[in-house]
């Protein structure tokens, strides 16, 4: 895929430490002119999306491990700042280059631009994408594979494939995020897309031969849709989930939320005889209401022969996917079992005193700080250990360099919810089902797996619970140095992450400040070109880091008595009046001596 943008591959000879062979490595780079293009993955409704170097969909970032990424970007939107993200890299020692907008950059304003540079330790699969407003189901999305000679898995496969699996909007993301967030939506409702994808188009046709086994790299680049995923006829064995590898583990569907990666190996027929259909079909549970019409299955083909017919997938009668939970790693890595800081998060949807529908932590709602936080962490000295300087909104919790953290979250809610952690995968040592309300730590009949399943983004329950553990060091695999940052924890859900279901942890900062960390002078630029101010707490003042006036920070708590049924009822009462208003007005204009005004009036009563 590198074709569709301009790409450069320099290599040179590297020596690890730990090996006593010289591999290659190299300078990988590419040229990203993020533009406007218009495109019609469904082939019904032709609409604008967010292209790379005028095409869409946008290439595939391929590199090996131990390669340096350069990726020079150029904003020419015109109307949109923007940022790419590196989905599940730990950015060792490069935090500036994780590409959260307002976290760890300002966004790449129009006709700004902005370098991506960082080395690639992490084998696997994963992707990349905008990370700044909501912005990236209009297309700004992609896949990320890294290669790895030293693959374990490297001697059961002949080839590899990308299958991207999502879900579609016809309309853009402003116009759809601005009505979400709104006092007439105030159950906070999803808006529910109109297709699924695969690769981005309908009807995919991959070719496959007989006899071989392919290393296929899947992900959910999606905005909001968990996707069951099954090739008919044929058996997938997992062999890594989001750059993790695991011991096989073989499967005949697989769930994949939002941001979720796996790779399965899959062996193909002795013969051409038929071809085979490949089924992604959206969980409906999650939407508040499922249009009329609505296809929620995305189908493609194994194809073995261009010249059979491509049958019809089989209905489902059930969904039986997978559990992820079961997984082991493959280096077997035991339990976090001592836990040095514990964090509990019961999150839940409610309504402010804008009549909004907002998502919290903990009775907090994410809201963007004025200075991006990694710029206040690296500029507030001893201050830096004070969760007050990054603003009441951002949800700041300050990590000790190398502890053990813990991470319980209680969904108080009735949807199914995908968390990511930036910086970090974590184990995944505890999952309810449905239901259970929240985690109960003195219920000794739990059991936790001595190897729990690692990832970076793991689903929640409805009604559930999740128990997750990481160690905060972000260790550099080629030295013994430790480079702390600034990490996002969130719903990646993007309707969700707009309204707030987002907190951040602040690794050691006082090690941060020690580390010398330069933030490059085009990453500096782009917030002088807006006027954001790149130094002091979050809301910007340098003086006296404990003043946080003029911070961003959320709309006040309904008054009191306020439920999100009455502002229901206060919405359609105030419809219902301008509706009236708007039939009384009608009914003046009218002629009433013809006696047509009185009949009207009559039928308009009595159709209500």
């Amino acid at each position: 895929m590198a074709n569709l943008s301009t790409f450069r591959r320099v290599l040179v000879l590297a020596l690890p430490v730990l090996s006593s062979t010289l591999i290659q490595a190299a300078t990988v780079t590419y040229d990203f002119n993020i533009t406007w293009v218009t495109a019609d993955p469904t082939g019904t409704f032709p609409r604008p999306v967010i292209g790379i170097n005028g095409r869409w969909p946008i290439p595939t970032v391929e590199c090996s491990v131990g390669d340096r990424l350069i990726v020079n970007v150029n904003n020419q939107l015109g109307n949109q700042s923007t940022s790419l993200h590196w989905h599940g890299m730990f950015q060792n020692g490069t935090a500036e280059m994780d590409g959260a907008a307002g976290v760890t950059q300002c966004g790449i304003p129009p006709g700004g631009s902005f370098q991506y540079n960082f080395t690639v330790n992490q084998p696997g699969t994963y992707w990349y994408h905008s990370h700044d407003r909501g912005q990236y189901p209009d297309g700004l999305r992609g896949a990320f594979i890294v290669h790895d000679p030293e693959n374990p898995h490297k001697d059961r496969f002949d080839e590899e494939m990308v299958l991207t699996v999502s879900d579609w909007y016809n309309e853009q993301m402003r116009p759809l995020i601005a009505r979400f967030l709104d006092v007439s939506n105030p159950t906070g409702a999803e808006p529910v897309p109109e297709r699924a994808l695969m690769n981005d188009t309908v009807n995919l046709k991959v070719a496959v031969e007989p006899r071989k086994t392919y290393l296929i790299h899947i992900i959910n680049v999606g905005a909001f849709s968990n996707h069951y995923l099954w090739f008919e006829n044929h058996t997938m064995s997992i062999v890594e989930v989001d750059g993790v590898y695991t011991e096989p583990a073989e499967a005949e569907s697989i769930y994949v939320t939002p941001a979720q990666r796996y790779s399965v190996l899959l062996t193909t027929k002795d013969t051409r005889d038929q071809n085979f259909a490949i089924v992604g079909s959206m969980d409906q549970d999650l939407f508040d209401k499922i249009p009329e019409g609505l296809n929620p299955n995305a189908t493609g083909w194994l194809v073995y022969d261009d010249q059979k017919p491509l049958p019809e997938p089989t209905p489902a009668e059930e969904f039986n996917p997978f559990d992820d939970y079961t997984l082991i790693p493959f280096d077997r890595q035991p339990i976090y079992d001592k836990v040095d800081q514990s964090v509990t998060l019961d999150m839940a949807m409610d309504n402010l005193g804008d009549g909004v529908n907002y998502a919290f932590f903990n009775d907090i709602t994410y809201v963007r700080p004025k200075v991006p936080t990694l710029y206040t962490a690296l500029t507030s000295g001893a201050n830096s250990t004070d969760t007050q300087i990054y603003g009441a909104n951002t949800h700041a919790v300050v990590l000790k360099k190398n502890e053990i953290v813990e991470i319980i979250l209680n969904n108080l809610d009735p949807g199914k919810h995908p968390f990511h952690l930036h910086g970090h995968n974590f184990q995944t040592v505890y999952r309810s089902e449905d239901e259970a309300g929240a985690f109960d730590k003195t219920n000794t009949s739990i059991r936790m797996p001595e190897f729990p399943m690692k990832r970076d983004t793991v689903l929640v329950r409805p009604f559930g619970n999740i128990v997750l553990r990481f160690q905060a060091d972000n260790p550099d695999i080629r030295s013994a140095n430790c480079v702390i940052r600034v990490w996002l924890f969130h719903c990646h859900v993007e309707w969700h992450l707009v309204s707030g279901l987002v907190m951040t942890f602040v690794e050691a900062p006082v090690e941060l400040q020690q580390q010398n960390l330069s933030i490059p002078r085009d990453h500096l630029k782009v917030c002088e070109d807006q006027g954001i101010p790149s130094r002091g707490n979050a809301a910007g003042n340098q003086q006296n880091l404990l003043d946080l006036t003029g911070a961003f920070t959320s709309p006040d708590p309904l008054p009191e008595g306020f439920t999100t049924r009455g502002i229901v009822a206060l919405v359609f009462s105030i419809l219902s009046a301008f509706i009236g208003i708007g039939v009384i007005a009608w009914y003046g204009f009218l002629d009433l001596s013809s006696g047509a005004a009185t009949a009207v009036a009559s039928e308009k009563v009595a159709g209500t």
